[in-house]
């Protein structure tokens, strides 16, 4: 029979709360009655009611039991450590020594609680609660309800329950294949157990439930687990590592291995053409021991003879195929052969390029294609001014004299002017060497690779504009509103013009702009897919024409104006250079490197694709160097603003930087107002520029 122990103010509390502990009715229960209260004087010495209530059997509620024969019976069931968790205290009575842990007196324990076995004890007294502070991981039920406050006050007049919860972690794990079926990789995070246990606790006024925490770790993952995933992903046997795989069963941390590898495929190599003559030459003016520039040096141009072989055409050397993790081949990356464009003086005989002319080679490779050509030489005694015309040649010019006012030298190759060039134009395809000034000049070295990459440029954001218009187009045409055989009969062009006024505005300006800078610059472009382009891309977006447009055409237009673009971004080689001692109020361009040999350059605007360096000073004016600038003095005792510019991955090395020196490192801009030395300045990963 299941029996408790209650208490309460007086005879009827202590009742229902032993029925509402029970979960009965009276009339099922027998009660007894242990202590009555009394209430003490002023509340000293006042005690509870206390009241022992047996639920009796079906049959046993039913006809009135024997009192004696009950009370032995519950005397014999009680069980004095469950009435202490039950109701948070033992009855004082004749045995009240049963209370105390171990051998402490009953007063040691009056105003404190403690911990046994898991379970909560306390007793309090009339000037002192012992309170208990919760920790992580312990649950504290007060009469069946959870005690959500940090810190509570406990007495005897509560059921306390305490619960810890263990922790159980699957192990989880996962295997899948790179995109190229070359890899298998095996992710695995082994599980763990971690049980809580709450250790006795010594009586004290103030106690914190603390949990004891044991983890364990389970790597469940098994053997047989691996291999069945690897079947489904159809892996052969040959390229699993089976080293990798023990790793990962014996792993206690998460980690990710390499269980199957395949053969990756061995790239070959393009084309490519094999010089028989040094052209290194070209790179610029030579410098002496002494610092000084040698001009006459700059003459040693590389020359050939009729009939000499220039170079020898090799073929592409194919790569090797692989193997993927699933047993089949992997082709290795395609290589292309040599597109060679033979110019001027120049013909291939099998493999080799010969030279059917005297003179300078000039070879030029960007990307796959190679251009090859024998430049003639314009040689000018005089000055070039009104009496001589302006001069243009497809080849190298040199001039003895000046360059004057207003007049314009054009060369498809080299140009050398061994004295001043003022308030004149220099424009040339490769190298442009001045021995004199330049004052008031435009000078422009490797023009036809300035307009290629400008129009490709172009190119490339025109070619992202109509595949998106494409798209537009597709997803338009299989609409119900419109109907192919319209499209087929009469073309896109009133389609278009909607989608240019509605979607596509950009457009248009910027094929004005391309067809235009085709225009101005047609001289120095040799390829006339510039120009057809040009005149597709008019057609198109710009003229009213009644030629019927299909989308087939544009997506040819587009493919087009792609492969054109990658053209031009492609690296040329070799660039060309601009050398020259000093400029005034000049515009220097050039595709390749600067360099300013004598005392400087004043209120200039240089612009380099290469390096830029200047022996002397520089004040006022802008200058600009792709790859580094290398300066011995900057600005001036007055300030005078001078800005010294390069992308955000290269560097400005200045000897003497004075006031009004600003330095421009991609987009981040630093102006000095004092006078360094030795400056070496570049930008930092929080983008901003500091000095080495």
């Amino acid at each position: 029979m299941q029996s408790i122990v209650a208490k309460g103010k007086d005879i009827n509390e202590a009742i229902e709360l032993g029925l509402k502990l029970l979960g009965t009715e009276k009339e099922k229960v027998s009660i007894e009655i242990i202590q009555t209260e009394t209430k003490g004087f002023l509340g000293i010495g006042a005690k509870p009611a206390i009241v022992k209530l047996t639920k009796l059997e079906a049959a046993e509620a039913q006809q009135a039991p024997d009192k004696n024969d009950v009370i032995e019976q519950a005397v014999s069931e009680i069980n004095m450590e469950e009435v202490a968790v039950l109701s948070g205290f033992l009855p004082e009575r004749e045995h009240e020594g049963e209370h105390q842990i171990g051998t402490k007196e009953p007063d040691a324990l009056v105003g404190k609680a403690w911990v046994k076995n898991g379970a909560l004890f306390c007793k309090t007294s009339p000037t002192h609660f012992p309170t208990v502070t919760i920790g992580e991981g312990v649950k504290l039920y007060r009469n069946h309800e959870l005690v959500k406050e940090k810190t509570t006050i406990v007495t005897e007049n509560d059921v306390y329950e305490i619960k810890v919860e263990n922790e159980k972690k699957d192990t989880k794990w996962k295997v899948w294949m790179d995109e190229k079926k070359l890899k298998v990789f095996l992710y695995v995070e082994p599980g763990y157990k971690i049980t809580r246990k709450l250790p006795d606790i010594e009586p004290s006024q103030h106690i914190e439930l603390v949990v004891e925490e044991y983890k364990e770790v389970y790597n469940t993952l098994s053997y047989a687990d691996v291999m069945q995933k690897l079947e489904s992903l159809q892996v052969a046997h040959q390229f699993i590592r089976q080293e990798q795989i023990v790793k990962a069963l014996e792993a206690k941390e998460p980690g990710t291995y390499e269980i199957a590898t395949g053969v990756s495929a061995k790239d070959g190599k393009n084309g490519w053409i094999e010089l028989n003559i040094d052209l290194r030459s070209q790179s610029g003016p030579t410098v002496n021991e002494d610092g000084k520039v040698d001009y006459r040096e700059i003459r040693k141009i590389p020359s050939v003879e009729r009939g000499q072989v220039i170079a020898t055409v090799h073929p592409p050397v194919p790569g090797l195929p692989g193997v993927t993790v699933t047993n089949e081949p992997l082709p290795a990356k395609q290589t292309y052969p040599v597109v060679l464009q033979a110019g001027r003086g120049i013909i291939t005989v099998g493999d080799k390029i010969v030279a059917t002319e005297s003179g300078r080679p000039q070879v030029e490779q960007r990307g796959k294609l190679v251009k090859v050509s024998i430049a003639p030489k314009f040689t000018h005694t005089g000055n070039v001014d009104l009496s001589s015309g302006n001069i243009r040649f497809a080849g190298d010019v040199e001039i003895y004299g000046d360059v004057e006012k207003n007049m314009v030298v054009e060369a498809e190759g080299d140009i050398i002017v061994h004295k001043t060039v003022n308030m004149a134009s220099l424009v040339a395809s490769g190298a442009i060497v001045v021995h004199s000034n330049v004052v008031s000049s435009e000078i422009s070295a490797g023009k036809n690779n300035m307009l290629v990459a400008e129009l490709g440029h172009l190119l490339g954001i025109m070619q992202q504009n109509i595949e998106k218009m494409i798209g537009v187009i597709r997803q338009l045409t299989q609409s119900p509103a419109f109907k192919s055989s319209d499209f087929s009969r009469g073309g896109l062009q009133p389609l278009i013009r909607i989608l240019l006024e509605k979607k596509f505005q950009s457009l248009p300006p910027l094929v004005k702009k391309y067809v235009e800078i085709v225009r101005k610059g047609e001289n120095y472009l040799e390829d006339d897919i510039w120009r057809e382009i040009a005149v597709s891309l008019t057609k198109v977006f710009l003229s009213l024409t009644n030629e019927v447009i299909s989308l087939d055409w544009i997506i040819q237009l587009s493919r087009k104006m792609k492969e054109l673009h990658e053209i031009s971004v492609s690296p040329v080689k070799p660039d060309s250079y601009v050398s020259l001692p000093s400029a005034l109020n000049s515009r220097i361009y050039c595709s390749g490197d600067v360099f300013v040999t004598g005392q400087g350059c004043i209120n200039t605007k240089i612009h380099a694709g290469g390096m830029l360096k200047i022996n002397g000073v520089i004040r006022g004016g802008e200058v600009y160097g792709r790859l580094g600038v290398e300066i011995n003095e900057t600005g001036s005792e007055r300030g005078t603003p001078t800005v010294i510019a390069v992308p955000h991955d290269q560097k400005i090395r200045i000897n003497k930087a004075m006031e009004g020196t600003i330095l421009k490192i991609g987009n981040v801009k630093h102006a000095l107002k004092e006078t360094r030395y030795y400056v070496v300045a570049c930008i930092d990963k929080d983008e901003r520029i500091v000095f080495e």
